[in-house]
């Protein structure tokens, strides 16, 4: 499920990118989701788990304007905030609490404020 959330982010702000050229705050963010992959992944390898692919990628339709991709920023952070809310009680590992921890709050203090003050412009 994280995972899963994390690539979707991925790919939707990849082709954000894509349609829109380098522009902030997705430039940043992008880099912040592959990050939040790269911690998620170590614990598909400790419980012997395969690493599905990002099925997302170039599956991601285009946004009207980039004001519609920021709304849509703002709305997946929020889904993610939520995600992690919801799958703290599936673990008892308290590594990867510690990482839904650290993922969920970039989410909803870095992440989404930054989607906000773009959805306005």
């Amino acid at each position: 499920m994280a995972l899963d959330d994390e690539y979707k982010a991925k790919a939707t702000y990849l082709k954000v990118l894509e349609d829109f050229g380098k522009r902030r705050p997705f430039s940043r963010i992008v880099r912040s989701e592959q990050r939040h992959i790269d911690a998620l992944i170590p614990f598909f390898t400790k419980y012997g788990l395969t690493v599905p692919d990002n099925h997302y990628i170039g599956n991601i339709p285009s946004f009207n304007s980039l004001k519609d991709a920021c709304q849509a920023g703002v709305a997946a952070e929020i889904e993610n905030v939520e995600l992690y809310e919801r799958i703290f009680s599936l673990t008892d590992d308290p590594q990867l609490i510690a990482v839904f921890e650290n993922l969920q709050w970039a989410s909803q203090y870095r992440h989404l404020p930054a989607f906000k003050r773009c959805a306005r412009r």
